[in-house]
């Protein structure tokens, strides 16, 4: 199994140590897409390293939402020549909330990567059934 970098396994969520196994048990696009698992299925990694350990994760959460809040506006204003306000008012939540199960996952992922205190172990990447 070829290994990857640290970009594409945030972009996968997939476990900063051994960026083999699945931080989340469901797809984005699946009504569970919030359930992680307790520890990394491959080299059994805990993600959350404290009780309430994601909370922190909110901050990123907001900065995504700023951000989709933002972009929406934009596109609104500069592609569909300043629309109505009623258009603003619609379009805009309704984009964020299509957003939430993306900026859910991603910022607890950014969250995990940044301040979780892991760092990538080959040792760990290596397929634990093939010694």
């Amino acid at each position: 199994m070829p290994e990857i970098s640290t970009a594409e396994a945030i972009l996968k969520a997939k476990c900063p140590r051994c960026h083999i196994g699945d931080i989340y048990k469901h797809p984005a696009l699946h009504t569970g897409f919030s359930q992680t698992h307790k520890t990394c299925p491959h080299c059994g990694l805990m993600y959350e390293q404290e009780p309430g350990f994601f909370f922190g994760a909110m901050y990123i959460s907001y900065a995504f939402a700023v951000a989709i809040l933002l972009g929406t506006s934009f596109v609104l204003y500069f592609g569909f020549n300043d629309p109505p306000t009623w258009v603003y008012m619609l379009a805009v939540p309704l984009v964020t909330l299509l957003f939430v199960p993306f900026s859910f996952r991603y910022s607890r992922v950014l969250y995990l990567y940044a301040f979780g205190g892991i760092r990538y172990d080959r040792s760990f990447a290596r397929d634990r059934s093939n010694p």
